[in-house]
């Protein structure tokens, strides 16, 4: 993990440096860098949003992007998976995808990491909630549960298989248990 705790940068500058493997993120004047995506986390993140596009893509209603950078509100951070509205995918002056995300995801989806930091991940989801995003997801593989952020209102825990997941009114169709997501990872 690379901190920076004694000298301070600016998010101009930190967005001028290389991009570092696993993702750095910009936080409070600090560089944080992510953990290594492991097995279940990797195996839970391309499946999510797998699904998520299965539902929404074709429609053009929203598109989830793995390990995508948004910069946002003084921070610059790399969600798992950041979903956005179909409307709001920034695009390029070819009317392609861009390459910079200089807002908030619609919905973001965190997985929790063995010994990654339970309090610096919410404390993304939290920011992206402050800046307009309306749901947030934090799974722990480890404990087969998640803690639903949604704004304005005490985290909602589930840890039962045939908990339904709470999703955004835009990917209102996605209809997933909380079984069927910790399925993704039995081979």
């Amino acid at each position: 993990m690379i901190k920076t705790p004694t000298q301070s940068i600016t998010l101009e500058e930190f967005l001028k440096l290389p991009e570092t493997k696993p993702a750095s993120e910009y936080i409070n004047g600090e560089i944080i860098q992510k953990p290594m995506p492991q097995g279940k986390h990797s195996r839970l993140q391309i499946q999510s949003a797998n699904a998520i596009n299965n539902v929404v893509e074709s429609r053009k209603i929203a598109l989830a992007l793995p390990e995508l950078r948004c910069t946002f509100g003084g921070r610059s951070i790399v969600p798992d998976v950041a979903v956005f509205a179909w409307q709001r995918i920034p695009v390029d002056e070819k009317g392609n995808i861009a390459n910079v995300f200089n807002t908030y995801p619609d919905w973001i989806i965190e997985i929790l990491s063995p010994d990654q930091s339970t309090t610096k991940v919410t404390r993304n989801i939290l920011h992206c909630l402050d800046h307009g995003t309306s749901l947030g997801w934090l799974i722990d593989p480890e404990e087969s549960s998640i803690l639903i952020y949604p704004p304005h209102q005490q985290p909602i825990y589930l840890e039962n298989e045939e908990d339904i997941l709470p999703v955004p009114e835009l990917v209102s169709d996605l209809h997933l248990t909380l079984g069927q997501l910790f399925d993704w990872l039995k081979l």
